[in-house]
């Protein structure tokens, strides 16, 4: 057989090769530094969250953080006081009943003080539930007996722990003294809440943890901001405070049956 030639040693063929080397280099380069550029470009990163559309206010400066803060407490309030008053009716234990106290307890004071503090801020503030805090009152109005306490107890626990984690980074990073205090309301409440939440013993938390992983990461892009102070606002419609703070802590009781719990499954 004749020996298989081989390519030219000359300049043009180091070159040629010495490019498509290069080419390559710059290739891979580029594809490594693009995502930098694109995510240091890409808006809802550190800084650009936090002072969003940021505005002056007599109590200090009001981010759209802060304004998304005071509407998600008006929209808690919205949908958990008539869960709470449902509970209170359709409870099959007397945990899951005097849950269902704090919840209007807690949310009638959390609903004045966010009411006087958009006031002040001439914010406005939502009367209706969104439709994902409509589809959960839909769930506890078709269920029954045991199952309504454990959807209950789940529903209202993975709610209230997706703003615990808000009401904590407004806590830490506002600038503005009434949505600080707000925060520190807010706080004490959801904590007391998710408490007697959990003394039911039918909070799932392995099904939970789950929830708040899968929720975990961020869109690409913030939310739109709610909208900022105007001249005049619409009223927020106020619900009917309770005379005065009467709950106590429900007792440690034992988790129900596995037979119970294994009959429903958090969707």
């Amino acid at each position: 057989m004749r020996p298989r030639p081989r390519p030219p040693i000359n300049g043009r063929g180091i070159f040629s090769g010495t490019g498509l080397i290069i080419t390559g280099l710059t290739a891979t380069l580029l594809a490594m530094i693009f995502p930098i550029w694109s995510y240091a470009d890409r808006s809802g990163t550190g800084l650009d969250v936090l002072n969003a559309e940021t505005v002056s206010t007599g109590y200090g400066p009001l981010s759209a953080l802060d304004r998304d803060f005071i509407t998600k407490v008006r929209l808690a309030g919205l949908w958990e006081l008539p869960a709470g008053r449902q509970a209170q009716q359709k409870g099959a234990t007397p945990a899951v009943r005097t849950a269902g106290q704090h919840l209007i307890e807690g949310h009638a004071f959390l609903d004045e003080r966010v009411r006087d503090v958009a006031a002040k801020l001439s914010l406005e503030l939502p009367n209706e539930p969104t439709e994902q805090q409509q589809e959960w009152l839909a769930t506890l109005n078709s269920a029954q007996g045991v199952e309504y306490d454990w959807q209950f107890a789940n529903i209202l626990r993975l709610a209230h722990g997706k703003v615990f984690s808000v009401i904590a980074q407004v806590r830490a990073s506002t600038r503005n003294s009434l949505v600080r205090k707000l925060a520190d309301d807010a706080n004490t409440t959801v904590l007391d809440h998710i408490t007697v939440l959990e003394a039911t013993g039918y909070v799932d938390f392995d099904a939970l943890v789950q929830d708040m992983v899968a929720d975990s990461t961020p869109p690409l892009t913030p939310s739109p901001a709610p909208p900022g102070p105007t001249a005049d606002p619409a009223p927020a419609t106020p619900v009917t405070p309770p005379s005065s703070p009467t709950y106590t802590l429900p007792p440690a009781t034992t988790s129900p049956r596995a037979a119970d719990t294994e009959l429903f499954e958090v969707s």
